[in-house]
Order: structure tokens, then sequence, then C-alpha cells
């Protein structure tokens, strides 16, 4: 049997090696060439990403002869290219040189490109008022591709975009480019813009109508509408008040629109042109929302470089007798909290109110504390000035190593307020943000005063260089610090304080024991240095503390190094800091920055 196999192997291998040897002939004639580009600035990777002599290169049907055509059509194809970037009367030539693997040779000389030499803009069906924000005047002074710029295509159609899209986002959502012209004189070197721009009628939103709602009040939509019957049409406007829905919690999704199918074609033809003093048609105002379930449990472990070890365990409840609950039990290493907080939905005034109980235990340095609290609270405001007031019942326990248990009751107020002022809240790189707090409690075993300030400012170089600069300061004043909780005093040290030593390590000794102290000052300077768009490194000093007298605030130091990420939830900051006093290393992770 063995011999009779052999033959048939050889004569499939024989057949096998005949059939590839014309693909490997093949291969051998494949036609190869390069392409040499000489033409000034941006205008060689224009020319390299669109010149079919260039895309065409390596395809396997290319030969001698498809090249030479390809060579021949070359130039004309490189004026097409080259008027886009505003060259008309450009000088191009393509030539190949060599045989065996010829290379292709264009030069490109753009001459003097073609400049804007006026822009005309007519408006017309423009209602006649004075509080108008559109005239010719302001439009054209508005106009991104102004005389004496250069006309390229690209810039011409982001112009165009950019005036209609000023008009329709206010009053006139229906406007359109009804003529546009750019009339070209390549001998001049001059280009005449003209557009003309229909307004479309004026129109103003109508009344509210909500679809989706099943479960949830209608004042948790109606409360946070700041759009009135009669105000004029204004895309921001909606998107502010589709911002805020989404911010209640009570959605999955929410959009906010005009419905401009309740309005009839015959409707809005009518509207053009009318008189000043007319009624225009109006847009009622469309909330389309999904609910978010009703109930929701959710549960996470972590791990802090402050408190240590995290298990948190949540759940939250949108309708408890028509107000929104929200619960956590928190266990860490060095603190434990459980607390539950109901938040009535936001009012017509935009004032949301709450008001929860809470427990918390922590072990700090010595100092164990065991409070109970029952609070009250009112904000107001937006993402960029936050205002509230708080009111709570506290009875606070606390204990330090070798001393006896003092326990404490008192009925504080605090008034806060942030001011943020930044070119992106969620990741700022230029601009500064304040926070600061009044406080206090005359109704205390102790009566006290509270004030306390911080400070974060954002100083960019370059895009890729930033210097942040942040400082805090506090003091609470009485007749004596016995009696005062410990949640009301100050202490130092840790991820968002003074880096290089552990969480509140930095107070007055008692003991054993480091507490609180009734003045507080910290300060820090870092610079960072991003390598890509997401990931940059950092060097810091950093320097405070707290004291019970102003002339013993004795700053320590800390300074490292760090690695920051712009991670989908904000700045993750992993840093190396050294503390001068106590000659030790400490690794710090924190997620943004705490106000």
């Amino acid at each position: 049997m063995t011999g009779h196999r052999a033959p048939a192997i050889f004569i499939a291998l024989a057949v096998t090696a005949s059939a590839m040897a014309p693909v490997r002939a093949h291969a051998a004639d494949e036609f190869h060439y390069s392409v040499r580009i000489n033409a000034p600035g941006k205008l060689d990777d224009l020319l390299r990403d669109n010149l079919d002599v260039v895309r065409f290169r390596g395809n396997p049907r290319m030969d001698r002869e498809q090249l030479q055509r390809m060579v021949r059509a070359a130039p004309e194809q490189v004026k097409t290219l080259v008027a886009t970037e505003g060259y008309f009367s450009p000088a191009a030539s393509a030539r190949i040189e060599g045989d065996g693997q010829p290379v292709v040779v264009i030069d490109v000389q753009p001459g003097e490109p073609v400049r804007v030499d006026s822009v005309d803009i007519v408006l017309e069906g423009f209602t006649p008022n004075p509080q108008s924000p559109f005239d010719t005047a302001a439009l054209t002074a508005s106009w991104t591709l102004p005389k004496g710029d250069i006309f390229r295509q690209e810039d011409w159609e982001k112009a165009k975009r950019a005036l209609l899209r000023q008009v329709v986002q206010t009053r006139y959502p229906r406007a359109v480019l009804t003529e546009t012209e750019a009339a070209v004189d390549p001998e001049r070197h001059a280009a005449a813009l003209r557009l003309v721009l229909d307004s479309g009628p004026e129109l103003r939103f109508g009344e509210l109508r909500v679809e989706g709602l099943k479960r949830y009040p209608p004042s948790v939509v109606a409360n946070l509408n700041q759009i009135k019957p009669g105000d004029y049409y204004s895309e921001a406007a909606l998107q502010a008040y589709q911002s805020r829905l989404q911010d209640t919690g009570y959605f999955a999704s929410v959009e906010v629109s005009a419905d401009m199918s309740s309005v009839l074609d015959e409707q809005i033809e009518a509207g053009k042109g009318q008189p000043a003093g007319a009624s225009p048609p109006v847009l009622p105002l469309l909330v389309r929302v999904v609910e978010n379930k009703r109930r929701n449990v959710s549960a996470g472990v972590g791990y802090s470089t402050n408190t240590g070890n995290r298990a948190q365990l949540n759940y939250d409840d949108l309708a408890v007798y028509g107000l929104k609950m929200k619960s956590a039990l928190t266990l860490e290493t060095k603190k434990q909290t459980a607390k539950v907080d109901f938040y009535f939905p936001t009012t017509a005034d935009g004032y949301n109110d709450s008001f929860g109980t809470s427990y918390v235990r922590s072990n700090i340095e010595g100092e164990e504390t065991n409070t109970f609290a029952i609070n009250a609270r009112r904000a107001w405001g937006t993402p960029l000035l936050e205002r509230s007031i708080a009111l709570e019942l506290l009875t606070e326990r606390r204990d330090v190593a070798g001393s006896r248990g003092v326990r404490s009751t008192s009925l504080p107020v605090t008034y806060a307020v942030t001011r943020r002022k930044v070119d992106n809240l969620l990741f700022p790189t230029t601009g500064h943000v304040l926070s600061w707090q009044l406080g206090g409690a005359l109704l205390a075993e102790e009566p006290f005063a509270r004030a306390s300030v911080k400070g974060l400012f954002y100083i960019p170089f370059d895009p890729k260089n930033l210097v942040l600069l942040r400082g805090e300061a506090g003091a609470v004043i009485s007749k004596q610090k016995d009696g005062i909780p410990a949640t009301y005093l100050f202490r130092a040290g840790g991820d968002q304080s003074v880096r290089g030593y552990a969480y509140q390590e930095l107070g007055v000794g008692e003991g054993t024991a480091t507490v609180g102290g009734r003045y507080l000052a910290t300060a820090s300077v870092e610079y960072q240095h991003w390598l890509r768009p997401a990931w940059g490194g950092a060097v810091f000093y950093d320097a405070g503390n707290a004291a019970d007298q102003l002339s013993g605030l004795h700053p320590k130091s800390g300074y490292g190094v760090g690695v920051r990420w712009k991670s989908p939830v904000g700045p993750l900051n992993v840093d190396a800091a050294y503390g001068h006093s106590t000659k030790k290393v400490r690794l710090h992770f924190s997620l943004g920055i705490s106000f």
C-alpha cells in the first residue's frame, strides 16, 4: 500500500507547485512607483490626501499606461484642490522620472491667494423692532470670514453655518439662507460674497405640554420651567430647562423642544412680514420624559487613602409621599456613616428644600466622636453660583484617649456660597472657584461663630502647562473651646489638604491624640504638564496647620510628584508626597477637587 501512495503524493505536490508558479510570476510583475510633491505649507498634506496619483498607488491593476493618464490629469486636479484653499491661479506640473520604479514629481506654485473683498448680507422678513438683536450691521460684524481674509471653501461653509445658526437659535427658528454667492475674480485675487437671509416668522413660546409623566408629580417638571408663555423662542432656554430636568434624578431621559408641528405652514407664512405689535405664532413647549424606576438599591466597595477601606449600601425611593428619599450606609476603617435625606420637588422660585437625619462615628488620630444630627436645608442657584442655608440639631459625644468623654448639644446654622468662574466645570483649565461659609450657634452649651473660605485658581501658560493655586482659612470665635462640636473645629492633612500627612493628622495635641483647633490656614501650589490630552504629571508643594491660637499656626509642609488622568467622571489624581515633619512618604488618591 505504501508503494502505491508515494506517486500520488508526488503528483499532488507537482500540481500545487505548478499552480503557485504563475502567482509568483504575477507578483514579480507588480508595478510600483512613488510620489514626491513640492508644495508649500498645508497644501502638501491636502494634495497628498486627495490626488488620484497618490490614492491609487499600490493598486494591483496599476500599470505604466494608467500612471501616465493620471499624471496628465494631475495638474488640473491640483488646481481644483488648491482653489479650496484660496489659490485660484496656481502653476502646477507633473512628470515621471525613472524607469524601473519611477517617481512621480508634482511641482506647485500656488501664487497669490484670493482674499475677501466685500461681504453683502441682505436680510429679508425680519420684523422691524428696535429691541431685535439682528440687523445687517450686527450680523456683518459677527461674520467669521471678513474682508481681507483668504477665501477658503471650508471657511466659507463654516461662516454660512455660523450666520444661520446665530439666527435660528433665538426668535427665528425657521430662518433660511435663500441665496449664497461667492464671485471670485482670479485676476484681482478678490472674492465678493453675497448672502440673502430670510428670517421666517418671529416665534414665541406657548403653554407647557408634558408627555411620559406617570408616577411623579407634575410639579417636578412645571416648577423647573423658567420659560413663560409669550417669551421669544430661544434654543439656549430649551437646553437650560432640559439640563435642570436631567439633574433631578427622576428621569432616565429628557427631551425639551418647541412643538413646531403645532403651527401650520399657513400660519408660518402669515407670520412673515407681520407689522410691529402684531401677535406672532406661538410654539407650545413640549417636554417628553422617560421616568427612572421608583426604587433603586446599589452597593459598592472601595478604598480611600484618607479613611481606609470602604463598603457602601444605598437605597433610593423617588416617590415617598411626594418626596425623593436617598439613604446610605457607609462603613470605612476610620469612619462609619448612616444617613437618610428627603427632598422636596424644586419650587417655582428655584429653591431646593430637604431635611434628613444622620449618625456618624469616627476614630481619627486618637479622637473618637459619635454624632447624631437632624438637619433642614434650602439650596438655590446654578452650578456657577450655588447658595444654601442649613440648620441642624446636633448632639455629639467626644472621647479622647487618656481623658474623660464629653457630650455636647447645639443648634448651628450655616450659610454657604460657592462661586465658579471656569472654562469647564468638569476639567477646568482657567478661572477660579471660591467657597465661603458663615455660621455658628447661639443655642449651644458653648455659643460660637464660625467662618471659613476656600479658593482654587487655575493659571494656564499654554494648553500643556498649568499652575494650580489652592488655599483655605478658617476661624471659630468663642469664649472657650470646650462644648464646641468637633465637627465645627478645624484639622488639616490628607488628599485634599496638606499632602504628605495622614487624614486630619495636623491639629492640636491633646494627650496622645490630635484634635481640632479654632484656626486653620493651608496653601498649595501645583504645576501640571500634560503629555497627552488625557494624561499628565504634576509637582506640588503644600503647607498648613490648625491651632487654637493664631500664634500657634506653625505650618507643616509636604511636597512631591503625581500623575493626572482625565477620567470620564473627573480628574483622577495619584500623588506621592513627602511629609517634612514626619519624614515619611505617603500615597494619596483623589478624584476631582473637593468644593
